[in-house]
């Protein structure tokens, strides 16, 4: 089996290195690379692909999901991290195991014996496509409500009634299906970790769309889109250049 390790932290790859020489001893480490960019060089440049990626969530330039942004990973991932907050985060893309830092052999050895009990147990053709399927519903346990405050007051808002999100200046708002606004105590990063992206997208830095409230889309200047909703709002919903392919595919249910 070929790995390649995903890690800032040496002391960290280190132990994963000794960790798979004692799981496996024929087990071949392609490279341990430390950041984002290089990462994304390495999967554009590389000729060989491994079977099986260790990968830190934060690395020296970046948390590691900006990788996914830049190349498509089709391997299976076990993540390592010191933090728990990115696991809905992680089980979006091909996750086997979420393992919180520091890491004892025991787990490290259960999280590759899951991967070689599943691969044993798919079928022969197709088993990374199996694999992913299986991955993406794996944990999904996505925010079904929202509490707010109105004046002294906490209310309760469905998830599934909420048209927008949208971030101005420090505050994020959250507008009804019967255009009601409250202000939740989420950053907009923090919010994509929470929601159904079968459902919502994030179409830049500002706002989160639901799906389920997209009147219209038009092509828009400079290769953009302009996204209307089915309820009145007064700001131009842009879906940047960037963007744009990643929109269709899950508006076209693809992702």
């Amino acid at each position: 089996m070929k790995v390649l390790i995903i890690e800032d932290e040496k002391p960290a790859s280190e132990k994963i290195t000794g960790f798979l020489k004692l799981y496996d001893p024929d087990i071949e480490i392609l490279e341990i690379i430390e950041s984002v960019n290089r990462s994304v060089e390495w999967f554009k440049s590389s000729n060989t692909l491994p079977d099986l990626i260790f990968m830190d969530v934060q690395l020296t330039d970046g948390l590691c999901f900006e990788i996914f942004k830049q190349v498509n990973i089709k391997k299976p991932i076990i993540f390592t991290t010191a933090f728990n907050q990115y696991a809905l985060e992680a089980f979006k893309q091909n996750s086997i195991d979420y393992l919180l830092k520091p890491i004892s052999y025991e787990q490290f050895a259960q999280s590759l014996k899951k991967l070689d009990s599943l691969k044993e147990n798919l079928p022969k053709t197709n088993d990374l496509e199996h694999l992913r399927n299986i991955f993406s519903n794996m944990n999904q346990n996505y925010k079904p409500r929202f509490m707010v405050k109105v004046g002294e007051h906490l209310r309760s808002v469905q998830t599934e009634n909420i048209v927008l999100f949208y971030a101005e200046g420090r505050n994020v708002t959250l507008i009804t299906n019967n255009s009601k606004r409250y202000i939740v105590d989420y950053k907009m990063e923090e919010l994509e970790n929470m929601l159904n992206p079968e459902h919502f997208f994030r179409l830049g830095r500002s706002f989160i769309v639901n799906i389920n409230f997209i009147a219209d889309t038009l092509v828009y200047s400079n290769s953009r889109l302009k996204v209307t909703l089915s309820i009145p709002f007064e700001e131009e919903i842009i879906v940047s250049r960037e963007k744009v392919k990643q929109f269709k595919d899950w508006f076209d249910g693809m992702e």
